[in-house]
């Protein structure tokens, strides 16, 4: 360590202790004792009039957060800001919470159409896969992404080839699945509530709770909306199906087309099948005696065209020729977006309401 030594004082540098007291040389001393006082400060670490180091940076209001997903605990200590998403109902619901500009890539989405003013910023995002699945294992994690949205832990398969949500978490990605879906055995638990709870969430990981709250309380007038026009009358009987002959591709009593089904005032006829999507034979499709019939919507699927609405629809209503959903031609067109845990659920419930109960939307 260095330092001025015991009695030491600035007139003790700088020459002789009698020199003439001449102007010009007493002014060349003071400028001498000044430098020689400045070089042995600065030599014992001591810098004349040093800035004091600025604190550090306060932590963001509301942070840290933490939340609970698929049994693990996330904690945040700041908004994500470099956000993948996956399948299309994940970005979705980042969008209607007005944190678009939060993400950096996410994958295709050509389907059905988009929901009201969507479609451009989605072309704003890069693309970062071409399928509904996010990218496999190298490619993801050179995303440098500090968050991961999607709605299925399909998304995280090791054996698919894709990243798991550890080695994401490792890379600092933690992963977020929406709807609880964390298992094919917990997709069949889901409830609407799920969604308002993923919206909770988000709307706090990204720094926006009372966004996510005001959206939440429109989302859920729109449902007492429903249920007080629907309330009452004779619930509609719904086959709720992606089609086939035999056997016929349908939705059973558990999982989010169920909930839509029963929330927008119908009975599923399927109610008492423990699955989600299932396959079913065509005589109890038959036995059913639908009053309507809800088709999956989807164009493509992993870059493969699908069969049209109207083909499949053609299918149902010939298996269930004699039903009243078939003599009516009474079909509903819902896009598989909706049968996917996301905020466009929600919005499917007043759809299908209208589709189901047009009378009671008169008033």
């Amino acid at each position: 360590m260095c330092r001025m030594g015991p009695g030491s004082r600035p007139s003790d540098f700088g020459g002789p202790p009698h020199a003439p007291h001449h102007p010009r040389r007493l002014r060349v001393m003071k400028k001498l004792l000044v430098l020689a006082m400045a070089l042995t400060l600065a030599a014992c670490g001591q810098v004349p009039a040093t800035r004091e180091a600025e604190p550090a940076a306060a932590p963001q209001a509301g942070f840290p957060v933490t939340v609970s997903n698929c049994g693990r605990t996330l904690t945040f200590d700041k908004p994500p800001a470099k956000v993948v998403t996956g399948y299309h109902p994940a970005l979705e619901t980042l969008f209607a919470l007005g944190l678009g500009d939060r993400v950096a890539g996410r994958t295709n989405f050509s389907e059905s159409a988009f929901l009201p003013g969507h479609k451009e910023p989605y072309d704003r995002i890069p693309e970062i896969s071409p399928t509904i699945m996010l990218p496999q294992k190298e490619l993801m994690l050179a995303q440098g992404a500090d968050f991961v949205l999607d709605n299925s832990i399909a998304s995280f398969d090791a054996a698919g080839g894709y990243a798991t949500v550890e080695e994401l978490d490792a890379a600092g990605a933690p992963v977020y699945i929406m709807g609880g879906w964390c298992s094919p055995e917990a997709a069949l638990e889901f409830t609407l509530d799920d969604t308002l709870t993923d919206l909770r969430n988000l709307g706090a990981i990204f720094g926006v709770p009372d966004r996510a709250d005001q959206l939440i309380n429109e989302l859920r007038a729109d449902l007492d909306d429903v249920r007080e026009r629907v309330g009452g009358r004779p619930p509609v009987k719904v086959l709720a199906t992606d089609g086939g002959k035999g056997p016929v591709n349908a939705y059973g009593g558990a999982g989010v087309t169920h909930q839509l089904i029963t929330a927008a005032g119908g009975q599923n006829v399927l109610a008492d099948v423990k699955a989600d999507y299932t396959e079913v034979n065509p005589e109890a499709i038959a036995a059913a005696q639908p009053d309507a019939v809800v088709i999956s919507e989807y164009a493509t699927l992993r870059g493969e065209k699908k069969p049209t609405v109207a083909a499949k629809a053609a299918d149902t209503l010939s298996v269930a020729a004699n039903s009243p959903a078939a003599k009516d031609d009474r079909v509903f067109a819902l896009p598989v977006a909706a049968q996917h845990p996301g905020y466009r659920n929600l919005l499917a419930v007043v759809d299908l309401a209208r589709f189901l109960h047009p009378d009671a939307f008169q008033r």
